[in-house]
Parts: structure tokens; C-alpha cells; sequence
């Protein structure tokens, strides 16, 4: 039987200081991961590493803005000078942004989404290789978003970085296969901090979507999206490269009733 233990191994987990992030990080920690933090709040960053130590886990905690290829790139750096490389890699940063319509979107807010999500994930994924590489063995966990599956209005720039990562991601599955590496995504439905913040400035838009989720709710990121990041960072995933998870209760099958208000510019 195939357990989905992660002892030995070693995950940096980027945004790992809340929201699915921070679930994805205690729970990889709490099935026997060493667990690097690349968060750029430094207090809930620390504070997910003592939370984890306090449980008896193993976390480092590493100030991270992952739109400086300087600073990403010091975190798998620390990561394998603590413990020895990264077998497994979750792209999951991301901040900033606003809702508005398209002909609105400034150029640095699209660059800005393109820094975090694609460019942030293309510097950890090429640090990370060599490490990878070298133990045969190697696991690429993908956050994106059915913003971009379904195109949401009013966040282009959130869904092209999204779905840019997305390209990447099935890519990296192709390219590094032959190596053992693994390379997936998921688009999650789930009470994310940047959703708790959405739900309480559009608390009718957040019911609204609830309501047309064929199971009700929106997921529970502890229950609900940390399983789905364990089973793909295991090894009962071995055979599992270059695909979608919609971890979502169905709401990708109805479609989401995004429609907020956005902001003007000028």
C-alpha cells in the first residue's frame, strides 16, 4: 500500500503563512515534512512556523517578497542549507490586485500579477530543479485559479498570471517527467484570505456563489484543499503529472456568480 507519509522530505511552500498556504504548510508539517515558509508578512509567517514547532513539526520561516528573484531565490537557498534541498515546491504567492474593469487595468498591475505568479514560480522552479534532479524524485504544486478557467470579469490580470502559471506548470510535467519530477495544479474554491477579504466587502456577491456551488459552501482550506496539496506532494501521486484539480465542490461545472462592482480609474 502506498502511504502518503512525507517523512524525509523537505517542501518550501511560498505565501505559506496563511489562507491555503498556511493550511498546505501545517498540513505537509504535521505528515512529517521539513517545511520552509517563503511568506512576506513577517508576522503571520512566524507565527505558522511556531505554530508548527509548537506541535511538534519542523518549519523555517524566511521573509520572502517572491516578485524579487533575489530574495526567492535566498529561500531555496536556506532551504538547502537546513535541510539539505527541496523535494517539493507549492506555488501559491500571490497579493494586490483590484476589481475593475479591463480597459481600466493599469500596465503595473498586470505586471505586478505576472511578477508573482509566473515570474515567482519560474525563478523557485528553476532553483529547485538541480535538487530535484538529483534525488529522482520531485513534487511542483500549482495554486491557480477558476478565475481564469472561467474568466471572472473584472480581474484580467489575475486570471492571465493564473492561467500563465497553469501553461508553466503542464509544461515543467512534460519537460521533467523523465527525472520522477511531478508537476500539478490545483484551482481551489476555498475561504483563502484573499476570499474572507472579497466575502466582506461583497457579502451578497459571496453568498450568491455559495448558493450555485453544487455542495453549498465554500471549502474549508484545512479540510478541504490541504488533502488534495498532501495527496499530490505523496507518493500515491506518482503517476499524477500535468493536471488540473478542480478542488472547488463542483462550482466549476455551474459556473461561479462572480459579478462585483469594480473600481474606476481616473
Amino acid at each position: 500500500m502506498i502511504v502518503q507519509t512525507l517523512a524525509g522530505k523537505t517542501a518550501l511552500i511560498t505565501g505559506g503563512g496563511e489562507g491555503i498556504g498556511g493550511a498546505i504548510a501545517s498540513r505537509f508539517a504535521r505528515e512529517g515534512a521539513n517545511v520552509v515558509i517563503a511568506e512576506y508578512n513577517p508576522a503571520v509567517g512566524e507565527a505558522r512556523a511556531q505554530a508548527i514547532a509548537a506541535a511538534g513539526g519542523s518549519a523555517l520561516f524566511v521573509q520572502t517578497d517572491v516578485t524579487k528573484k533575489e530574495q526567492l531565490l535566498g529561500a531555496v537557498a536556506a532551504a538547502g542549507e537546513r535541510f539539505g534541498g527541496v523535494d517539493i515546491l507549492v506555488n501559491n504567492a500571490y497579493g494586490g490586485g483590484h476589481i475593475r474593469r479591463l480597459e481600466d487595468k493599469t500596465d503595473e498591475e498586470f505586471a505586478h500579477s505576472f511578477d508573482m505568479s509566473i515570474m515567482a514560480s519560474v525563478w523557485a522552479m528553476r532553483a529547485c530543479f538541480p535538487h530535484m534532479r538529483k534525488a529522482g524524485w520531485g513534487r511542483v504544486i500549482s495554486i491557480c485559479s477558476l478565475n481564469g478557467v472561467n474568466a471572472h470579469i473584472y480581474s484580467a490580470d489575475f486570471n492571465a498570471g493564473k492561467e500563465g502559471l497553469r501553461a508553466l506548470t503542464r509544461t515543467a510535467a512534460r519537460e521533467w517527467a523523465r527525472y520522477g519530477i511531478t508537476a500539478n495544479i490545483i484551482c481551489p474554491g476555498a475561504a483563502s484570505a484573499a476570499y474572507l477579504r472579497f466575502k466582506a466587502e461583497y457579502p451578497d456577491n459571496a453568498a450568491a456563489m455559495d448558493a450555485l456551488n453544487p455542495m453549498g459552501r465554500t471549502g474549508d482550506v484545512d479540510e478541504d484543499i490541504a488533502p488534495v496539496a498532501l495527496f499530490l506532494a505523496s507518493e500515491g501521486s506518482r503517476y499524477l503529472t500535468g493536471n488540473t484539480l478542480f478542488v472547488d465542490g463542483g462550482s466549476h461545472i455551474n459556473g461561479v456568480a462572480w459579478a462585483p462592482e469594480p473600481e474606476q480609474v481616473g
